[in-house]
């Protein structure tokens, strides 16, 4: 694996220059800027656990190991953090016990594993076929609106805490230029925090967090296979992680210069392994993070040694149950907030795919797809097959996969087709978070 040369005198970013993915500044500058980066996906990484009730350390844990696997597979030449996916926040939130959602993000990153490696030997266009924007952006769309009850019930009861939150990340969002203003979550989180204790929402005096280390372990649990079903419910997450991936792997190349197609499918390999090595730990499921592309865009440093950095960090930290332990107490209405605004942005995300590759909603195929789909996946439909249940996400995902094709075929052969497949069922920047 490349090592990596010094840029320039190792000090300095000349205007128009930009450090590549196989050089580095001096080391006491990429050790700052690692750390930058650990801030920049602490927001949304952490708040995937305190929403799950996962462990915050074992998150922690997987997200270093797996960001470690990340650049190892990809031989330091695609720079990429691999935090928590929320792709995984509603199927975790319909297992009965952690120890099945475990499972199930085990059985995820499996599956991205095959995609990953069927993409390295035979190219992604299958993909295309198989998920064209029409239904990809349904699947992300549905994916986050199915959320809008958890949101509102981490909501309701702290709406002064929650509100707060919700108008922290608005304006930071707009107010502040360049690094801040893309840490816009991480800075309504802290906000929200605050305000909750204030308000006397937070018992700092807990035992769970009186009695935690300082230093320890990570709080590892195994999985559990009890519910056929809910394994299926997580099939829609590893179409999402796809198109997160490949997002990244454009974004990267788009900023970089550099032609990065070789890469795609194994960068699904190393979040497929990620993910399933999380699912094994009680981590939660990893993907590329677009938090992090924002601090490489503001910085024009894309070295790899930087997220050697990063993930190191982010290791140690997981060392530290009390960090776990405050974490986990992240206040009801922060959850709300955050979850406000999060879901909607992931819903949001399905939206702009159908802009940027211009879906033509006048085609019934399209328009009948995606709004069965949505509204069974929003209802969160929920049908029992023997002992397997499908629940909302599950069902939305057949619904738009089946109606699409099933519906173009017939159009096509009756000579009524509206619309082509499109070519490309991801757009140009990434898509794997809220805030890309």
């Amino acid at each position: 694996m490349a090592l990596w040369t010094v840029h320039g005198d190792g000090k300095t970013v000349r205007p128009g220059e930009a450090v590549a993915p196989l050089e580095r500044l001096s080391w006491p500058r990429t050790i700052g800027m690692g750390m930058q980066h650990v801030v920049a996906m602490s927001g949304a990484t952490l708040l995937v656990p305190a929403i799950t009730g996962f462990p915050a350390t074992a998150t922690l844990f997987f997200s270093a190991i797996g960001t470690f696997i990340f650049l190892l597979v990809n031989q330091n030449r695609l720079p990429s953090y691999l935090g928590s996916s929320f792709a995984f926040l509603a199927p975790i939130g319909a297992a009965a016990t952690m120890g099945d959602a475990s499972g199930g993000i085990l059985f995820a990153g499996a599956c991205l594993v095959v995609v990953g490696a069927l993409g390295h030997f035979a190219g992604v266009g299958w993909i295309d076929k198989l998920m064209p924007p029409a239904v990809n952006g349904t699947i992300v769309a549905l994916i986050g609106l199915n959320l809008a009850p958890a949101a509102w019930g981490n909501f309701k009861g702290h709406e002064v805490t929650g509100f707060v939150t919700i108008l922290t990340v608005a304006v930071v969002s707009v107010l502040f230029k360049g690094i801040l203003g893309r840490l816009s979550i991480l800075v309504g989180i802290v906000v929200g925090y605050v305000v909750a204790a204030i308000r006397g929402e937070i018992d700092f005096g807990s035992k769970a967090i009186r009695d935690a280390d300082l230093f320890g372990l990570p709080d590892f649990h195994t999985p559990t296979f009890t519910d056929p079903g809910l394994l299926i419910m997580f099939v829609p997450v590893v179409l999402v992680l796809v198109a997160e991936n490949i997002g990244h792997v454009k974004s990267v190349a788009a900023m970089t210069g550099e032609n990065l197609d070789d890469r795609v499918g194994r960068s699904l390999v190393a979040d497929g392994v990620s993910t399933m090595l999380a699912g094994v730990g009680g981590g939660s499921g990893t993907t590329t993070y677009a938090e992090n592309i924002g601090v490489m865009a503001a910085t024009r440093v894309y070295s790899t040694a930087v997220y050697w950095v990063a993930g190191s960090t982010a290791l140690l930290l997981a060392f530290s149950p009390k960090v776990g332990a405050i974490i986990q107490a992240m206040p009801a209405g922060v959850l709300g907030g955050a979850g406000t605004i999060l879901y909607g942005m992931i819903g949001l995300l399905g939206a702009r795919i159908w802009v940027q590759n211009k879906v033509n909603f006048s085609d019934p195929v399209v328009l009948t797809s995606a709004a069965v789909a949505l509204i069974m996946g929003i209802g969160d439909y929920t049908f029992t097959i023997g002992s397997i249940t499908l629940g909302g996400i599950a069902t939305g995902t057949i619904a738009a996969l089946v109606l699409y094709h099933g519906m173009r075929a017939i159009a096509v052969w009756r000579g009524t087709s509206a619309e082509p497949a499109s070519p490309s069922s991801v757009p140009d920047t990434a898509v794997g978070n809220p805030d890309a």
